[in-house]
């Protein structure tokens, strides 16, 4: 396995550009996974990662000798903690790296069971949403051109591996998208909608979830079957952008779950 002592290694910077770059990350389809448990996600669901870059003080970590296994040793490199800190951004507890090819799914029909994110802007919020989504049964994920990219360090990071259980699509024309849908739209809203639970959430269904300030589209809103609020008896305004959708995605799965048990 080649070891790196210099910061100024091609194979090393190459990585320092995928985690600090979004232009560098789009332009090679490439993107930068950070810890033992995202990597042991994304090879679960497809294979090794191009390159594993591994911090030399976590060389006997069982679940980065768990990645090793199977791979070349010439895609394996071993980072001395001199050079480590090349990677900025990572954070220092972050034993191992990979170098994927950024997964892209082949639409052939929407599922029965969607989330539409439109405009959110927030990688935290994104990451953990998309978590929220995994942990729900969402299938499939649709992202309005303006969102950030699915794929950045700080979404994957939040995300904790969620990515490889979803069908993840980006720059989708959200309201054509739901015109065309075979089920229900569902707009949440922050104020003026029915009731979310009082709402029928049953299957085929796709819930949307709008920008952290502005919310959703009034196009968007209006290509929708139905627009919900949250009730929120004690009288705040609204909530964050990835609480909602969560509290949205677990009325759906409580909702299935008396009338399909």
């Amino acid at each position: 396995m080649p070891r790196i002592t210099s910061r100024d290694n091609p194979r090393l910077k190459e990585a320092a550009r995928l985690i600090g770059s979004s232009r560098d990350r789009r332009k090679s389809g490439r993107c930068v996974l950070e810890g033992a448990h995202v990597i042991a996600a994304y090879r679960a669901r497809h294979g090794a990662p191009e390159t594993l870059i591994v911090a030399e003080s976590s060389l006997a970590d069982p679940a980065i000798r768990t990645l090793r296994a199977g791979m070349s040793d010439s895609r394996v490199l071993v980072v001395a903690e001199s050079a480590w800190s090349e990677l900025a951004q990572v954070p220092a507890a972050v034993g191992a790296l990979a170098i994927v090819p950024t997964p892209r799914s082949e639409f052939t029909r929407a599922a029965n069971f969607c989330l539409l994110l439109e405009d959110l802007q927030d990688p935290g919020n994104v990451g953990s949403i998309l978590r929220t989504a995994a942990a729900a049964g969402v299938a499939q994920v649709f992202m309005s051109k303006q969102c950030v990219f699915a794929w950045s360090p700080k979404v994957l990071r939040a995300g904790q591996g969620a990515h490889f259980h979803l069908e993840i699509y980006e720059d989708v024309a959200l309201a054509d998208w739901a015109r065309a849908y075979h089920g229900r739209v569902v707009a949440a809203v922050a104020a003026g909608g029915e009731s979310l639970f009082t709402t029928d959430l049953d299957a085929p269904i796709a819930v949307a979830v709008g920008n952290e300030g502005s919310g959703l589209s009034a196009e968007l809103r209006e290509a929708a079957t139905s627009q919900v609020t949250i009730p929120m008896p004690g009288g705040f305004e609204s909530l964050n952008a990835a609480a909602a959708a969560a509290v949205c995605l677990s009325e759906c799965v409580r909702q299935r779950s008396v009338k399909h048990p």
